[in-house]
């Protein structure tokens, strides 16, 4: 091992940098007051020179190299470096490099990778290539003396790596898109394990260049690039599994974290492959759903500080092992080789452009000659090529006087390139209008900003409402919260400016594109944080998106996202071929063997479990006579043997199938295994009469070669043991079609909640009514297409739906105990440690919901009447209508009800799906009153498993508005119209009230869930604590609205007027704040009620009153049916 930074030839001790060998005890504490001096003078530079961190790097290495000065003439400096000094060079890679390499793949896109991955590697290919051979020819024509041609080469491949950390950070800061950022920082990371894999392999052939063969070079390679690939997939892998485990905390993800990144680092290079391709691997395979929720952040941080850490760590070492070089070695014609070096360096990096561009012109993103200048400035070099430079000289065959010229010439190219192409890039960006903010995106955030205002203003405007803030200075307060905000690089850029001046629809919408594509990211992983949606699920639809988002055009559907099809159809076409292979014993009476002894005693022996495993035994016996019969050595030594054997096995065989024709007759032949049985018989025949006639005539060359192929034919008799492994197969099938239905049912419902989280956000996107009604129309019908995948899913997999459904109802009361836990715990209502154990106690039954059941079968069609919610699953509600439902069939295509006929009654799907078309809902209005709403589409709904048809018509006693056709196969429970006015009877009012209970609500949160998102309005609670209620207004009943107590008033049936301003509203809405009392308008309005948490009292008598009469006694407001409608 080395045991310096410089080896030696080998019978040599190393000599140190400075010139002389230790004669004194050493003490490492002074090198670590060295250590921390340089941490704290370089967090002191960066704490005052926030926006120059080649400046800081800069003052570290003049500080190492005055220390290194020092050391060459002074004893007590040159013990406090001395540990530096013997340190091998190998070993500060292996400290320094791992961390800084995973930070950077961590931070790295793997999905903007993945589209432009040939591009990159083509790119890294090329630029590695171009810069070893113009950087190598002019090291050899400037040092074709003083350097031989192994360090002249290893030079200029050291020289050649572009520095992943500094070669992006100054464009991150002037708010490049990430895709420009991650190709430089893919192709940099190419580059930087090519080179490692090459100076791994020099280490490991006794650091010579001489002792190279072509063989061992491809081996080499192979096993450096994709064995460390395979151990880095699989290194992923178990840190996801730690860092997503729930009774782990933050502290311990950290630790865990770091120190996988090292043991994956020195395990992988102990097995001689490549640490840093690993590595790389590592980060590109993690993403922020492999940590638990808001440790990415943290840990991101951790590995930010470390990086800068060793970099400042990193170039005050070498400054000092410069420093304690002889200044003799370092004349002018060294310095003007440095600016010969940084001219190379920049005409490489030109060339390289050159070459790659017509590669990046065929990428999926957008690539042009504006970029080509920006990329072209980017070849910056940095700690990678400085933690490599002391193997120049350890590598090379010649060793040079003065090593540390290696190390200095890289390390003032990287500060060279640090600053001036750094500013260089940032300048080009902004000159060439890569930064300039587009029209729409300029509008875009316009109107967040204005969204954002009125929010303030909003919450400004409750505030002054409040006693205790009445003293306030409102003025003020408005004034100081006012926003100012001046868009960066807001002009765009001049040959696009006059393009730009009005934008059209088209331009609009691509734009919001971009920004429902981000909302849609942002919901998928908000669903994977609260456990909504499964981690693979959530992966497979950031994935998709991603991949998607540069499509111009394109909005993301759910037959994009979906892989689904192709993989369940080779599965299922797989399981079909497994069933038919499989072994069906054809069963035969006993009793038509009754009257003779013998045929019913081979009966038994025939159907017994010991008769088909002993045609397994004899099967596995076989296989060491087989064995030696495929061994022509002893084969030729056992031919009477495997004669006599081949015999006795065919016997056995024979007997076998005699058995069985015996017993089925004709229906053998029926089992295809059974022919398979027969014909072993037949070859087993014909190869003994082959072996015969061989005896007879040895001399006949052609009955020879038949009879050897025939013997060949005996590792047929071997096949029917796949019927021991076709059962476990076609379980293992099956298991994998109902994982893979499972996860295409979380991917579907995931994809449907986003679409309803973007749908909320719309006008936050885009402030033209336009564009909002074409987006409003796209997700709808991408929502549409999702709901039917749905009810397809769940029509072919019941099963597994319900498994499915059942485990996240699961989680969901799990994660509400959670939730109310936290509430206690911070109230100070339970005790820390209390706290904590019953936190572990809900954690372990959310980690025990892993081993839940894959299937589980659906219950009886009068089970599912538990799942009419305004049932409430009691028993008397139940009873009474258990006894009265029936089941109806229907096929697909079949109409359930249709636009405009009368109903019979309610429909309960219990399995299938159904659709629903009509125009859009009326809600009680005249289609004439909503003439500025009417639209020539057609409202189109999906129906599955539970939910209810007919329930509004049936309470109204009105025609359909909506034909119901069956999409697939349905059954249904199926409750009259007679016999659900029965129920209203007997169960009056509750009954007829909690239909409409349960009608309002939905109709709320469909329309209106973004601002009931923060209310817990479910229909036990609205039922037992009266949170919401339901009024019922007829024609010209007035009802005075409590805007204090109530909360919400939303009409969601039929239409109401402002007595005060006469200002009509109709359903669905939400009565303005100054609405304060309504008259009903249509033959029935509807009103859901949401009380304020907290009601407030009111000293108005009358006021109090009224909201008395309405929050007391809501249901005393529903009058008799025959007046309702």
């Amino acid at each position: 091992p080395n045991l310096s930074f410089w080896v030696q030839e080998e019978g040599n001790r190393p000599d140190l940098l400075c010139g002389r060998s230790a004669d004194y005890t050493l003490e490492k504490a002074h090198f670590t007051v060295l250590v921390c001096s340089t941490i704290f003078l370089g967090g002191l530079l960066r704490a005052f020179l926030k926006n120059s961190e080649v400046i800081v790097l800069m003052i570290l290495s003049l500080f190492g190299f005055l220390i290194g000065q020092l050391a060459y003439s002074s004893v007590q400096v040159h013990q406090i470096i001395y540990p530096l000094l013997r340190t091998p060079s190998f070993s500060l890679y292996c400290y320094f490099s791992p961390l800084i390499i995973f930070m950077t793949a961590l931070d790295v896109d793997f999905y903007i990778l993945k589209n432009v991955f040939w591009q990159v590697l083509l790119t890294g290919l090329i630029s590695f290539s171009t810069a070893f051979i113009i950087i190598g020819f002019v090291v050899l024509k400037f040092h074709k003396d003083s350097w031989d041609f192994h360090s002249c080469l290893l030079f200029s491949m050291t020289l050649g790596i572009i520095d992943p950390v500094h070669a992006v950070n100054s464009l991150k800061t002037i708010g490049i898109s990430k895709v420009y950022t991650d190709i430089i920082r893919g192709e940099s990371m190419i580059i930087c394990g090519f080179t490692s894999i090459f100076f791994g392999v020099l280490r490991s052939n006794l650091l010579s260049i001489s002792s190279f063969k072509e063989l061992h070079i491809i081996i080499g390679l192979g096993l450096d690039i994709f064995g460390s690939i395979v151990c880095g997939y699989w290194c992923a892998r178990i840190i996801q599994f730690i860092l997503t485990d729930l009774f782990s905390n933050t502290l311990t993800n950290i630790v865990l974290c770091i120190s996988m990144v090292y043991m994956t680092f020195y395990i992988v290079e102990f097995l001689r492959m490549s640490g840093m391709v690993a590595l790389v691997t590592v980060g590109l395979n993690l993403d922020s759903l492999s940590f638990k929720p808001k440790i990415e952040l943290i840990i991101i941080k951790f590995l930010i500080m470390f990086s800068y850490v060793f970099q400042h760590l990193i170039y005050t070492f070498f400054g000092i092992v410069i420093g304690c070089a002889e200044i003799k070695y370092i004349q002018f014609h060294n310095i003007v080789f440095m600016f010969v070096l940084f001219v190379t360096v920049c005409f490489a990096r030109l060339v390289t452009v050159v070459l790659v561009s017509p590669i990046l012109k065929h990428s999926s993103y957008e690539y042009n000659w504006r970029w080509a200048v920006v990329i072209a400035w980017s070849g910056i070099k940095g700690v990678f090529s400085l933690l490599l430079a002391p193997d120049i000289h350890n590598l090379a065959e010649q060793k040079v006087e003065s090593p540390q010229l290696f190390i200095l010439y890289i390390q003032v190219i990287s500060l060279m390139t640090m600053g001036i192409n750094s500013y260089m890039m940032t300048h080009s960006a902004r000159t060439l209008g890569l930064c300039a903010i587009s029209l729409p995106r300029q509008m875009a955030m316009q109107n967040a900003i204005k969204h954002i205002q009125e929010i303030i203003q909003n919450r400004i405007t409750l505030f002054k409402t409040e006693k205790i803030l009445t003293n306030v200075n409102w003025t003020l307060v408005e004034e100081k919260t006012r926003i100012e905000y001046i868009i960066p690089f807001a002009h765009t850029s001049c040959d696009k400016k006059a393009k730009e001046e009005c934008p059209t629809d088209e331009v609009l919408i691509e734009e919001a594109r971009l920004h429902i594509a981000i909302i849609q990211m942002s919901s998928f992983e908000k669903q994977c944080n609260d456990g909504v949606l499964g981690a693979e699920a959530a992966r497979t639809l950031i994935g998709a998106a991603k991949s998607y988002c540069h499509i111009q055009g394109k909005f993301m559907s759910i037959y994009d996202v979906s892989t689904y099809v192709r993989a369940k159809s080779w599965l299922i076409k797989f399981k079909r071929l497994l069933i038919l292979l499989e072994y069906h014993k054809d069963k035969i009476s006993p009793f038509l063997y009754e009257n003779n002894k013998f045929l019913t005693f081979v009966y038994h022996i025939v159907f017994s479990e010991e008769f088909e495993y002993a045609g397994y035994i004899i099967a596995i016996i076989y296989i060491y006579p087989m064995i030696m019969h495929l061994w022509p050595m002893a084969r030729e030594l056992n031919v009477s043997a495997l004669i006599l054997v081949n015999y006795y096995f065919v016997f056995l065989y024979l007997l076998e199938s005699t058995l069985k024709i015996i017993i089925l007759k004709r229906k053998y032949f029926h089992q295809h295994w059974n022919t398979l049985e027969f014909f072993i018989v037949i070859i087993g025949f014909v190869d003994m009469f082959c072996i015969y006639f061989v005896k007879l005539r040895p001399d006949n060359l052609v009955l020879i070669q038949f009879t050897v192929i025939i013997g060949y034919f005996r590792i047929i008799r071997f096949i029917p043991l796949i019927k021991i492994i076709i059962p476990l197969l076609i379980n293992v099938v099956d298991g994998q079609i109902k994982k893979r239905m499972s996860l295409m049912y979380s991917i579907t419902k995931g994809y449907v909640k986003s679409q309803e989280d973007t749908k909320f956000l719309i006008r936050q996107i885009s402030s033209r009514e336009s564009v909002n009604q074409k987006l409003y129309e796209i997700l709808e019908i991408n929502k549409r297409d999702a709901v039917k995948e749905l009810g397809l899913i769940e029509h072919e997999g019941r099963d597994v739906v319900i498994a499915l459904k059942t485990k996240q109802a699961i989680r969901n009361v799990i994660a509400k105990a959670l939730k109310n836990l936290t509430f206690l715990w911070s109230r100070g209502i339970i005790d820390k440690h209390e706290g904590v154990e019953v936190n572990k106690v809900l954690l372990t039954k959310i980690k025990s919901l892993n081993n839940f059941p894959m299937a589980i079968p659906p219950p009886t069609p009068d089970k599912y009447l538990h799942n009419i919610v305004w049932l409430e699953n009691k028993d008397a509600f139940i009873e009474f209508f258990k006894d009265r439902a029936k089941l109806a069939y229907f096929d697909y295509g079949d109409i359930i009800c249709k636009e405009g006929e009368m109903p019979q009654g309610i429909y309960l799907i219990i399995s299938g799906m159904a659709i629903l078309q009509s125009s859009l809902p009326t809600l009680g209005i005249e289609r004439s009153l909503r003439a500025q709403r009417e639209s020539t589409t057609r409202f189109t709904e999906y129906c599955t498993s539970g939910d209810i048809i007919g329930e509004l018509n049936c309470l109204l006693k009105r025609e359909f508005e909506y034909t119901a056709i069956c999409e697939t196969i349905l059954q249904a429970c199926f409750i009259s119209l007679e016999d659900l006015y029965e129920g209203f009877d007997v169960f009056w009012p509750s009954l007829e009230y909690k239909i409409w209970l349960k009608l309002a609500l939905s109709i709320a949160y469909k329309y209106f869930e973004s601002s009931l998102i923060d209310e817990d309005l479910t229909f036990q609670k609205c039922v037992v604590l009266n949170h919401a209620y339901v009024e019922t207004l007829s024609s010209y009943k007035e009802v005075t609205i409590d805007n204090v107590n109530m909360k919400f008033v939303i009409v969601v049936y039929g239409s109401v007027i402002d007595t005060k301003t006469e200002m009509p509203y109709l359903a669905p809405c939400i009565l303005p704040k100054t609405c304060e009392e309504v008259q009903g308008t249509s033959g029935v309005s509807k009103l859901l009620i949401i009380q304020a948490s907290e009601p407030v009292k009111n000293n108005n008598t009358k006021a109090r009153g009224s909201a008395h009469t309405v929050l007391k006694h809501p249901r005393e407001t529903i009058t008799g049916r025959e007046t309702s409608w």
